[in-house]
């Protein structure tokens, strides 16, 4: 069973920054809430894979010398995603604004956002929600989407507790999985960085199949548990078996076809069989409807 490491220390501080305290704590990093040089508000992830990695005293992590080479790597890409973030300025996708190296790791400086995950949304409202609410944070998260693929980026773990909701309502798309995937690709040993329920088919078994299409598979599997409140049937249990109910039937007469249809086509297992790229489900979302019925 992997150990969990301790945060740094309230009040610690990294070239300027102050460290305030730990927000979340992940497999891969640990996220906490700081102050800039300025005195705003700030969020930091420090880079700490708990599979390779463990910090039970001080401020350095103890990582054990047969799993250097790998730390190595993965501080590398997790690295060089920040700085492909930082290049990124868009209102829907996580904005990083600065980088710092200590204690045998680095960390990425984030905009803070008020607000909550769409996780904890879902949560407080089982009965499924609103199309319009739903359509409307998709429609922006699939603006912040296009533009992270066009810079020849992958998100690759695409789940409502990544979609982080402003108190306006407006998502931020958050924790970006390319790097944890490049780890797992350099130390076989790793538990695989997918979510079941969200993970398309190829993030199982074929790496070398992954492109848009597999976010778009993870966009269906997050509308789907906008209705029913749990995540699909996981992608490698529905090649064997599949018992997915679409959302066409499910959810037939309760949503608009146009809603129920992109979710489908989304989760189709076929890669070819998907949309190939966010702008065709941003079009399938902003097509009028009239709801036979709303929910809270």
């Amino acid at each position: 069973m992997l150990q969990t490491s301790i945060p740094l220390p309230a009040g610690h501080v990294i070239d300027g920054y102050r460290f305030e305290r730990q927000l979340s704590m992940g497999g891969f990093s640990i996220v906490y809430l700081a102050a800039d040089p300025q005195g705003a508000t700030v969020a930091i992830k420090e880079y700490l894979p708990r599979s390779l990695a463990q910090r039970s005293v001080g401020l350095v992590p103890q990582v054990r010398p047969e799993r250097r080479v790998a730390y190595q790597s993965g501080m590398m890409a997790f690295y060089e995603e920040g700085i492909a973030l930082a290049r990124l300025d868009h209102p829907n996708v996580v904005r990083v604004i600065n980088f710092l190296r200590a204690n045998d790791t680095v960390y990425l400086v984030m905009r803070y956002e008020r607000g909550r995950t769409l996780h904890e949304h879902i949560r407080r409202h089982p009965g499924g929600l609103a199309e319009n609410f739903v359509r409307g944070v998709f429609r922006r998260l699939l603006a912040g989407l296009c533009e992270v693929h066009t810079r020849r980026m992958l998100h690759l773990d695409i789940k409502p507790s990544n979609i982080w909701l402003r108190v306006d309502g407006s998502p931020v798309l958050i924790d970006f999985g390319a790097a944890r995937q490049s780890l797992q690709q350099s130390e076989q040993e790793l538990r695989p960085v997918y979510t079941p329920g969200y993970a398309a088919p190829e993030q199982y078994d074929r790496p070398g199949d992954q492109g848009p299409w597999t976010d778009v598979y993870a966009v269906g599997a997050s509308l789907y548990a906008c209705l029913a409140a749990a995540a699909p049937q996981p992608a490698d249990l529905r090649l064997a078996a599949d018992k997915l109910v679409p959302a066409g039937v499910r959810w037939a007469g309760k949503y608009s076809p146009q809603l129920l249809d992109v979710i489908d086509r989304c989760l189709r297992l076929d890669p070819l069989a998907r949309p190939q790229s966010p702008f065709a489900l941003q079009r399938g979302l902003a097509a009028p409807f009239s709801p036979q019925q709303e929910h809270s």
